[in-house]
């Protein structure tokens, strides 16, 4: 099962304030700039990225539900700023992936530990 609500609204209020700087440089992480789907506000929401097989894989650490998921499922894709680099996403699609191959091998058992098998894969345009 994903992380919370509870948690999740923790993290947007206080770690990803704190996380996103280094977020756009660390191996592993990135920011998703995304337009709300009504608001029309830009946002900044720092997640676990992955480069595998010429796409960008994001693990769904909170659910396919996420606001930010909608929103960028909304747009058709979105962008991505991941060690220090820019990148123009499109084509996104939730994957349910128990072997979690989409990530590194390493990353695997955090994953299951926590229970995200969901990913948002997307193509580099």
């Amino acid at each position: 099962m994903p992380l919370s609500r509870r948690v999740a609204r923790f993290n947007e209020r206080v770690t990803n304030r704190l996380t996103r700087p280094l977020a756009l440089h660390a191996p592993g992480f990135g920011v998703v700039v995304h337009t709300g789907r009504t608001s029309g506000r830009v946002y900044r929401t720092p997640v676990n990225v992955f480069a595998h097989d010429g796409r960008f894989a994001v693990a769904l650490t909170y659910g396919r539900q996420a606001e930010w998921v909608k929103n960028v499922l909304a747009a058709r894709g979105c962008e991505l700023v991941t060690r220090g680099r820019r990148h123009h996403l499109t084509d996104p699609e939730i994957v349910h992936d128990d072997g979690r191959a989409e990530v590194p091998v390493f990353v695997r058992p955090i994953l299951r530990l926590i229970g995200v098998a969901d990913f948002l894969l997307l193509r580099d345009s």
